[in-house]
């Protein structure tokens, strides 16, 4: 389901081509700098709160249509998350230069950790498998514990830009917490300690070999940078680079204030200061795409997002959601999408 609200300001040239393909159509057609994994979509190797693994089809015609001609040789996410569109989109479409960035050093250690030496990891990653499956539910709470403070107690020269034995078992550890922990979130205290409690999960997934050999193939083209959106490399952008924001949603109600997963959250005006970036990258002539909550869920009067975005598409399409306090109020909501183009709905 998706309804519309557009309001363009100026539409670019679009690009004529089969309105029905899909990204593993436009695969067939074109050399792919990595063919290692023919007809296959890179999947997220965490869960993420937030994360848009189940957004995949729906974005297919939210696209722009120079993104299927490959008009694009720069693809950018400044909020990287578990990765799920930059994994989808090259799985298919080859870009000469992506960048990708998050706040959060330990999310960017662990994914240059699968880019630089993705077979050490699995290594680790095959010896806690077969550790926690092979132990009772007391032993299995343990070596969550036991993780978790090794994770908290990273020596006093770890260098989170180098990989080294030490950071490859870091990341094991990231993985392992977030497979095992409570909701696959990344929580931590005013201390800076990761505080997520056991998930009591009895046989998480905690490897795919497949896939995560197929992510770090992906991640070979890729810089990777512990940046926020403010040091986004605007400068560098023009009208060849596709730009897709996943910013923490902006809470709809006093309950649902889990916007960030490291630092001190993001607030209103952080959406007014990147909504700044969003049009100064429009001027520049890239192209755009932001997803964020619909405040109308709760409050029909509440136009934040449809004011801060004037002149540009703005579409609401159905999305689930696995998280919420009060188990009544998860199932679908209304999200946004937000983009400085035609779409095809």
């Amino acid at each position: 389901m998706c309804t519309v609200h557009i309001s363009l300001r100026r539409h670019r040239p679009a690009v004529r081509h089969n309105m029905n393909a899909s990204l593993s159509t436009v695969e067939e057609t074109t050399p792919q700098a990595s063919n290692a994994f023919p007809d296959r979509t890179a999947q997220p190797f965490i869960k993420w709160v937030g994360g848009k693994r189940l957004h995949h089809e729906q974005f297919q015609s939210l696209y722009p249509d120079a993104l299927y001609q490959h008009r694009y040789h720069t693809y950018a996410e400044p909020f990287l998350g578990g990765g799920a569109i930059f994994l989808s989109l090259t799985s298919h479409i080859p870009f000469e230069r992506i960048l990708l960035s998050d706040i959060n050093p330990n999310l960017i250690l662990t994914y240059r950790a699968v880019k630089q030496d993705v077979e050490a990891l699995i290594g680790i990653l095959e010896d806690y498998t077969q550790r926690y499956h092979g132990a009772a539910a007391d032993e299995q709470a343990a070596l969550y514990q036991d993780v978790r403070d090794a994770f908290n107690q990273p020596p006093e020269d770890f260098c989170y830009t180098e990989c080294s034995t030490q950071s490859i078992e870091r990341a094991a550890q990231f993985i392992f917490l977030n497979k095992c922990g409570y909701g696959g979130m990344f929580r931590v205290n005013k201390k800076g300690f990761f505080n997520v409690p056991w998930g009591k999960h009895k046989k998480p997934q905690i490897l795919d070999e497949l896939n995560l050999r197929h992510v770090s193939q992906l991640l070979q083209h890729a810089q990777l940078t512990v940046a926020g959106f403010r040091e986004f490399p605007i400068e560098k952008m023009d009208d060849g680079c596709f730009v897709y924001f996943d910013p923490p949603y902006r809470p709809l109600n006093a309950t649902s204030h889990f916007t960030g997963y490291y630092g001190p959250g993001f607030n209103d005006n952080d959406q007014r200061e990147l909504a700044a970036i969003f049009r100064q990258l429009d001027a520049q002539g890239a192209s755009l795409m932001l997803s964020n909550s619909d405040p109308t869920n709760e409050d029909p009067e509440d136009d934040f997002f449809d004011t801060l975005y004037d002149g540009f598409a703005i579409r609401r399409v159905s999305a689930l959601r696995k998280i919420n306090s009060n188990f009544a109020k998860r199932g679908r909501k209304n999200e946004l999408v937000i983009t400085n183009y035609p779409t095809r709905i």
